[in-house]
């Protein structure tokens, strides 16, 4: 699992993890290689908010899956729910006991919420995530979860993120929705805004579970 893992330095005072999920579709066989768009989206966040993570004392992973999509199956773990675990299995054996947070895209969110119960993961982040209204929020039980979302999204709804984080809230420590106006799906469009949310919210996270400690 680790040549799917692109790792930014290690500080060498580990304060915590972020997790990198990209984006996908609800079905598809394909392998994502580096031509993935959905990867190369949340490569370039990446790439721009890892050196101020690093600053901080985090490091931060970006999870290739090994598929293109969801691919929910009777009986069956999605498919990047599958490769979303086994990739914290092991960071977790090389970085025991490390705050984690899971920042993922689209997709990426939506696999974020369903393996926030990995003993590491302390909150989500979803970015213009695919929430459906009825999707298990057991997982996110203790944990805090934030949904930052765009206006303007066609692609995955707003609307029914509001109403998973409505539900969240009844499990999880913290539930929140940030609105993104004007935003749409893709973070191109106010790449810079998305960075920004990205790290605020990530690092916010984070800075909770050290002042509780």
């Amino acid at each position: 699992m680790h040549d799917r893992l692109t790792m930014s330095p290690v500080p060498d005072e580990l304060r915590g993890l972020v997790v990198m999920l990209h984006g996908g579709a609800e079905f598809g066989q394909r392998p994502v290689d580096h031509r993935s768009l959905a990867l190369r989206r949340t490569r370039a966040m990446f790439d721009s908010i890892s050196p101020t993570l690093v600053e901080q004392g985090y490091a931060v992973a970006l999870l290739r899956f090994v598929v293109k999509g969801w691919n929910a199956a009777p009986g069956a773990l999605p498919s990047p729910v599958r490769d979303a675990r086994l990739a914290l299995q092991d960071l977790e054996q090389t970085y025991s006991g490390v705050p984690t947070v899971l920042l993922g895209h689209s997709m990426g969110a939506r696999t974020a919420a369903w393996v926030a119960d990995e003993p590491s993961v302390v909150g989500v982040v979803g970015l213009a995530p695919w929430f459906p209204a009825d999707e298990p929020v057991d997982a996110l039980a203790g944990k805090q979860v934030v949904a930052v979302h765009g206006s303007r999204d066609r692609i995955t709804s707003p609307k029914a993120s509001r109403i998973f984080i409505e539900r969240a809230s009844r499990v999880a420590e913290e539930a929140r929705f940030v609105d993104m106006p004007g935003r749409g799906h893709y973070m191109l469009a106010g790449a810079r805004d998305w960075n920004a949310a990205a790290l605020r919210e990530t690092t916010g996270l984070l800075s909770r579970v050290h002042d509780a400690s």
